[in-house]
């Protein structure tokens, strides 16, 4: 099986690692990140890091489904095939990456840019998915693009008692019901099943930030000259920035409001629209993955918006088809949550989805 191992920025090769039998055919990328978000111990029924089993084969611990199951796929599919003699034309590469649940610009974002990662000459990435409540395995090719807001409104300072226009505080809850007005018209089209969650522009309040500071608390008599409130945007590819972006000037931080902004944002190309990995005959990966989860036992649903953001924007930014995929069914997302677990069976199950969807990617033999 072809692969090569890449640490700071060098080559350590695996004694029982061949390369592709092909060196002219690009390579496939499997990428996992290995870092997890925290955790609060008390409120888990079992050690987060402990990996504990349950008597119903429940696997236990930070990182179950996001995504350190994956990576471990990964590498248990490559061994089966190894084993199994198999001769692949393309090489793999797998990639442990750090930083993605921060933003992944240390990480992944980084490493596109590096000399080492365009001399690899890619052909496909996989990346992390979402677990399917379903049999249907869960797809994605594509991601919302993420926003952070801040939004700040300043105003005369005054007396407590005392009732007065444009007040930093009236000025930045006037914001706050506009964004609240909207984020409730894009969640009642989730819920009454319109979209599903990754075609929806979410809106939520992540800061609230106002008042005088005293040793007990706030001061009570007297209205702030600033408040601020911090949001986390993510916007589907079907929404109109433009129109987003009027939206912002002139409805939730409108100069005419005493009314100032901070937008932090991840534009996945240079014109700003968001890349979609294709999913029909044009681009023959998505067929190929399709078939071999069928092969192995398993079925796809159709491609969708992933709801936040993987490293996968990266890959695409850089011009590689990406699809967001673990193979989990059957299973509640529990991704970030408490009591995060992967049952035995999934794990294993999954293991050979990999190992048919490895076999299909790295025996395809067109340029």
């Amino acid at each position: 099986m072809g692969g090569e191992f890449l640490t700071n920025g060098s080559r350590l090769e695996g004694d029982h690692f061949e390369a592709g039998s092909d060196p002219s055919l690009p390579a496939i990328l499997l990428n996992s990140h290995v870092d997890v978000v925290p955790f609060e111990a008390e409120k888990w029924d079992h050690p987060p890091l402990g990996a504990e089993i349950d008597e119903d084969g429940r696997i236990y611990a930070r990182g179950t489904q996001d995504m350190k199951s994956v990576g471990m796929q990964y590498l248990e599919a490559i061994r089966k095939l190894v084993a199994s003699g198999y001769k692949p034309l393309r090489s793999v590469y797998v990639t442990f990456v750090p930083d993605e649940e921060i933003g992944g610009a240390d990480g992944v974002g980084r490493f596109v840019e590096s000399e080492i990662f365009k001399s690899l000459s890619i052909a496909v990435v996989l990346d992390e998915g979402l677990p399917s409540p379903t049999e249907n395995y869960r797809v994605f090719n594509g991601e919302r693009i993420p926003w952070s807001l801040q939004i700040k409104a300043v105003g005369q300072p005054g007396h407590g008692s005392k009732l007065y226009d444009d007040s930093a505080s009236e000025n930045l809850t006037k914001s706050i019901e506009s964004m609240m007005r909207f984020r409730a018209s894009q969640f009642d089209m989730l819920k009454a099943g319109l979209k599903p969650d990754g075609g929806v522009v979410s809106v939520n309040m992540v800061f609230l930030k106002a008042g005088t500071p005293s040793p007990d608390g706030f001061v009570m008599n007297l209205q702030p000259s600033e408040a601020e409130a911090g949001f986390d945007i993510r916007i589907p590819p079907t929404a109109d920035l433009v129109a987003l972006e009027k939206r912002l000037v002139e409805e939730w931080a409108p100069v005419s409001r005493n009314m100032s902004y901070k937008l932090w944002r991840f534009d996945q190309n240079l014109s700003g629209k968001q890349l979609l990995t294709g999913n029909d005959n044009s681009n023959p990966w998505w067929e190929l993955l399709q078939n071999a989860v069928n092969e192995a036992g398993g079925k796809t649903s159709e491609p969708e918006i992933f709801p936040a953001s993987t490293d996968s924007r990266y890959f695409r930014k850089a011009g590689l088809p990406a699809f967001g995929f673990s193979p989990i069914s059957n299973t509640p997302s529990l991704l970030h949550d408490h009591n995060e677990y992967l049952s035995q069976a999934e794990y294993l199950r999954g293991i050979d989805m990999y190992v048919s969807i490895i076999k299909a990617y790295t025996s395809y033999s067109s340029p």
